[in-house]
């Protein structure tokens, strides 16, 4: 059930319960931040580029055209060739669409046992491990590659279910949206920190007698080591067995029929669904926008790959004070005014992502600052914002329903994306396309009477909203 003042442990015992909670931000950012966003996006196009020209080789035809920003020479799996430029694009869609299949069970599953801690250590350190056997990914076997990411953000996606339905159990309605933004901010921190780590490793490859894919599958191994490592500690401060969760019986079959009811439940609640339906645009946007900036930048812009690279560390110690921005303004002004103005900003920022001149990388740090003022900060209060929404005891089963909804449209933003991109030959227009998740998404948002849709799931709302 959710938390209420009774049930609440001594301060001391709470704050330890927030410390570990943001804990886990910190431990699991650095999969988006150094594997999706930055190392494993270019180096799986560098290996898939490598098989296609080395099948143009053998086939007997001409070199792919160099400068080419999509890769003309195409890669094949299961009789589909494409460019190998767009391979990230559609494995990006890809993993989203396995994760709609999977997490509603991982939510149902969680709400049903009584020990959700363990659940997150086992789906947590699952996907550390996957992470780090990355590193068997070489010469031309981005199949390989492929595979290994598509289990390792499955196993991201699930902890992520279970961790986010802890928070309305350890936080009072009026903590959530400063514990969810401090959570957020400490974890751009946190692969903030891991990215600088990595940068280093990769740019004195030289100095320390390695190649640049050696360094790159150090990087793997060490992100898995980070996300395993750190894991520990929200392990050790958050929660355990709940002892009005029941865990007897078969635990998966039951869930699957506790998930049928959730979703009968779910349209009983027409206004919290609106509000999902609305973070399902816009989030849809900041991810594919978050994912495919270094391509952006190294494809379209050409610039050079430590500039990308830097730029995206500059991001995450951005986004750290832009997530406790969010936090600070949403105290006064609601969480919902916040995130209206942050999609706003999100509109100018991607216009100027348009506008950006090949090879400046001064204008690529003036966009990149914007993004991270508004990175984390949006999706922080969304996240507080529906766990007012949702029913006490149903926590895990609604936030999967929650990033089902994220993920059922996540992969219609790297799609337009690579598919804008293949169609013009550039991804200045594709960059351009991703304009209208955020317009529709503020749309959206604006329409949802948010205190009448956290009084409908039978919650207290909070003072300002």
């Amino acid at each position: 059930m959710a938390a209420t003042d009774a049930e609440f442990t001594p301060e001391t015992a709470r704050r330890r319960e927030h410390s570990g909670w943001c804990w886990y931000d910190w431990a699991n950012s650095v999969f988006p931040t150094s594997i999706t966003t930055v190392f494993l996006s270019l180096y799986l196009t560098t290996v898939a580029t490598r098989a296609a020209e080395s099948d143009t080789a053998r086939n007997g035809a001409a070199a792919c055209p160099g400068g080419d920003a999509l890769q003309r020479c195409d890669i094949a799996v299961l009789g589909w060739s494409f460019p190998a430029g767009s391979l990230w694009g559609y494995l990006l869609a890809l993993a989203a669409v396995i994760q709609v299949l999977v997490l509603p069970i991982a939510g149902a599953v969680a709400d049903r046992t009584r020990d959700k801690r363990k659940m997150l250590g086992i789906f947590a350190f699952c996907g550390a491990g996957t992470t780090a056997l990355l590193a068997l990914v070489g010469g031309q076997n981005w199949l390989l590659g492929a595979v290994l990411f598509l289990l390792a953000n499955l196993c991201f996606g699930a902890a992520v279910v279970v961790y986010y339905s802890l928070l309305p159990e350890i936080a009072h309605a009026d903590e959530r949206d400063g514990l969810s933004a401090r959570g957020w901010a400490f974890g751009y921190l946190g692969g903030g920190v891991a990215l600088a780590l990595h940068l280093m490793l990769y740019v004195g490859h030289d100095a320390l007698g390695i190649g640049e894919d050696t360094a790159v599958r150090l990087v793997f191994v060490s992100a898995g080591v980070w996300w395993a490592v750190f894991t520990v500690l929200p392990l050790r401060l958050l929660p355990g067995r709940r002892p009005g969760a029941s865990s007897e019986g078969p635990v998966l079959r039951a869930g699957f029929r506790q998930l049928g009811a959730t979703l009968r439940q779910a349209r009983r609640l027409p206004l919290t669904l609106a509000f999902l339906g609305a973070y399902m645009v816009f989030t849809d946007g900041i991810s594919t926008v978050f994912k495919v900036s270094a391509q952006y930048g190294e494809l379209e812009l050409g610039l050079d790959r430590q500039v990308l690279i830097t730029t995206i560390l500059i991001v995450q110690f951005i986004a750290f004070l832009g997530g406790m921005l969010h936090g600070w303004v949403a105290r006064r002004l609601g969480a919902k005014r916040t995130i209206m103005l942050s999609l706003t900003v999100w509109i100018v920022v991607l216009s100027g992502a348009f506008f950006t001149q090949q090879g400046e990388p001064l204008q690529f740090y003036g966009v990149a600052a914007g993004i991270g003022l508004v990175l984390g900060g949006t999706n922080a209060l969304s996240r507080s914002l529906f766990s007012q929404m949702i029913p006490a005891g149903k926590e895990a089963e609604y936030f999967s329903l929650y990033q089902i909804g994220e993920r059922s449209t996540s992969w219609v933003g790297p799609l337009l994306f690579a598919a804008v991109g293949q169609a013009t030959g550039s991804f200045r227009l594709a960059i351009l396309s991703l304009l209208g998740f955020f317009v529709l998404g503020l749309l959206l948002v604006s329409m949802v009477p948010v205190r009448r849709a956290i009084r409908q799931a039978g919650n207290p709302a909070p003072k300002v909203l």
